[in-house]
């Protein structure tokens, strides 16, 4: 067995606050950029969208809807190529909606790897039964 021209490394994942959880992983492709060749703004906005609903959805145990943005920061620029982590962490739960505290982090650079965190948000869902109406977060 022939080893490596060069050991293998592996970065230990960022430290997160107690309670947040991996809810998605996604690379942003060259569609995804604006004028200036960087990930465009709204583009990651639907991502933390989309991420954030995760554990909400499974709190309300059914269909929710986002009803706020309440913070959204930009840190650092995205890049077409890095691999954009998802953390999620519940803030509140009210009696229809939920509120979810949310880090994005890049990883970069393969060759020398660089994780950094890109943007942080702070969203609320609400619960809605199938007329799209707010309806209690179940208890048990």
């Amino acid at each position: 067995m022939t080893q490596p021209d060069h050991p293998t490394s592996v970065m230990a994942p960022p430290r997160l606050p107690d309670g947040s959880e991996l809810v998605m992983r996604v690379m942003p492709l060259p569609a995804d950029t604006n004028g200036n060749g960087d990930i465009f703004g709204g583009w990651l906005m639907a991502q933390v969208d989309l991420a954030g609903a995760v554990l909400p959805s499974r709190v309300a145990k059914g269909r929710i809807a986002t009803v706020a943005v309440n913070q959204f920061l930009f840190k650092q620029t995205v890049s077409v190529g890095d691999l954009l982590s998802f953390y999620a962490r519940i803030e509140r739960i009210g009696t229809t909606s939920v509120t979810v505290h949310m880090q994005v982090y890049a990883e970069r650079n393969p060759a020398n790897l660089q994780v950094v965190k890109v943007t942080e948000a702070n969203l609320t869902y609400v619960a809605i039964d199938r007329d799209g109406r707010p309806r209690p977060i179940p208890r048990d």
